[in-house]
C-alpha cells in the first residue's frame, strides 16, 4: 500500500459537556461547564484523535468541514488538507468556531500519521526535548482565599514550580487575593497573574508595581490581548522581573506576527486547539523565533506536552485545571505532571491517548450521523 492509498474513510465528531467541580470565573468571565469537541479520523485500520474545548457549534463546523475536505482524501497530505479547510471557511471567516473545528481535524490527521507510520507524535516532529515544564493553573475569582490557599498549595506539594491565578473581577480585592496566594506557596514557587483582559492601561500598570512587591513575575493579558498598543505600554512601564504575556486568543500566524511586531509581549502564548491545529502551533512557534520569543501552551495539556516537546524555545504548557481533570477522565494514556514536567510516553503512538467512551458518554450532548 502506497501513501495515496491511505485515503480518509470516516469521521466522527461529537460533543460532551462537563460541569466544573466548583463555579469558575476569572476577570471578564464566570463559567459552569466546558464541553469538549472530539474528532475521531479513521484511515487504514487506524484512528487519529483530536480535540478542542469551546462552543457545541464548534462540533457542527468541523463535521461540515470533514465531509467537505477530508473524506475519500490521502490521509497522509496534511498542507493540502489543512490548505482545503482553509478554504472552506473562508466566507464564514477563518477565525474564532471556524478556526477551532480546524484545529480539532487537524491535531486528528497528525495523530493520524503518526499511529499510520507507528511513531509517536513527538518523534514524527522531531524532539528538541524530552519533557517540557508545566505549570498550575486556576486559581479562580469565585475561589475564596482558602479555596484559593489551598489548591496552590496542593500544586507545591505535586511538584510543580510555578502556580497562576486569576484577578480583575474585584479589583479592590485583587491585592489581598495575591497576598494570600503567596503566603500559601511560600517564597520559592514562582507565582503567575492572569487578568484577562480586566485592567485598563493605567490599573494594570499600578498593579503591576504592587506585585512586585509579592514577587509575582508573570503578567498575563494585563489588559485586552487585541489592544497591542495597550500591552506594549503596559509592557514598558512594568519591572523588569516581571514578564508580559499573551496570545491565547491569536487564530493564526498573522495574529502573532502583529502581536511581536508591537513589541507587546514578553513570551507568546500558543493554543493547538484554537490556532487551527498543530499546523498552526508550528507556524506560530517559527514566527516567534524569528522575533527571538520564547513560547508557553495554552491548556490542553495532553496535546500540548508533544509540539512543546518540539519548539527549541519552549518555556511550559499551563496545566489548566478544568482541562487536566477532564482530559484524566476521558483518556486512557493521560499523563499527570510529574515533579513540574510533563513527559510524553514515546513508546505509544500519536500522543498516545484512547478515547474512553463508556466513561465520556453521560456527558455527550451531540455526536455526528
Amino acid at each position: 500500500m502506497t501513501a495515496s492509498d491511505i485515503s480518509v474513510g470516516k469521521v466522527d465528531v461529537s460533543a460532551y459537556t462537563i460541569p466544573t467541580d466548583a463555579p469558575e470565573g476569572d476577570g471578564t468571565l464566570r463559567w459552569d461547564s466546558t464541553t469538549l469537541i472530539l474528532c475521531e479520523i479513521h484511515a487504514a485500520g487506524k484512528v487519529g484523535l483530536g480535540y478542542t474545548y469551546g462552543n457545541q457549534a464548534t462540533a457542527f463546523m468541523a463535521d461540515h468541514l470533514a465531509g467537505k475536505c477530508l473524506l475519500h482524501r490521502t490521509a497522509l497530505d496534511i498542507p493540502a488538507l489543512h490548505a482545503a479547510m482553509f478554504r472552506q471557511v473562508r466566507n464564514d471567516g477563518s477565525r474564532g468556531i471556524a478556526s477551532m473545528a480546524i484545529s480539532a481535524l487537524d491535531i486528528a490527521l497528525w495523530d493520524l500519521k503518526a499511529k499510520l507510520l507507528n511513531s509517536s507524535l513527538v518523534d514524527l516532529f522531531g524532539a528538541a526535548h524530552a519533557s517540557v515544564a508545566a505549570y498550575g493553573s486556576g486559581g479562580f475569582t469565585t475561589y475564596s482565599n482558602r479555596q484559593l490557599a489551598e489548591q496552590l498549595s496542593g500544586w507545591v506539594t505535586e511538584g510543580l514550580k510555578s502556580a497562576k491565578m486569576k484577578i480583575g473581577a474585584e479589583p479592590t480585592k485583587d491585592l489581598e487575593r495575591v497576598r494570600a496566594a503567596r503566603e500559601a506557596v511560600g517564597p520559592s514557587m514562582n507565582l503567575f497573574v492572569d487578568a484577562n483582559g480586566a485592567y485598563d492601561v493605567r490599573q494594570a500598570t499600578a498593579f503591576a508595581e504592587k506585585f512586585k512587591d509579592l514577587n509575582v513575575t508573570w503578567f498575563e493579558e494585563p489588559v485586552s490581548s487585541d489592544d497591542l498598543d495597550g500591552l506594549r505600554r503596559v509592557r514598558d512601564r512594568v519591572p523588569d522581573s516581571m514578564e508580559i504575556a499573551a496570545g491565547e486568543y491569536g487564530y493564526d500566524s498573522l495574529y502573532f506576527r502583529r502581536m511581536l511586531e508591537a513589541e507587546a509581549v514578553d513570551v507568546l502564548q500558543l493554543d493547538a486547539t484554537r490556532c487551527k491545529g498543530f499546523t498552526g502551533f508550528l507556524e506560530g512557534a517559527a514566527v516567534a523565533a524569528s522575533f527571538g520569543k520564547p513560547i508557553s501552551a495554552h491548556c490542553a495539556p495532553s496535546l500540548h506536552m508533544h509540539v512543546g516537546c518540539a519548539i527549541p524555545k519552549f518555556r511550559h504548557v499551563e496545566y489548566f485545571h478544568d482541562h487536566g481533570r477532564i482530559e484524566a477522565i476521558f483518556f486512557d494514556g493521560f499523563i499527570p505532571s510529574r515533579n513540574g514536567e510533563l513527559m510524553p510516553d514515546r513508546s505509544r503512538p500519536g500522543m498516545g491517548l484512547i478515547f474512553k467512551q463508556s466513561d465520556a458518554e453521560r456527558f455527550l450532548t451531540w455526536r455526528s450521523k
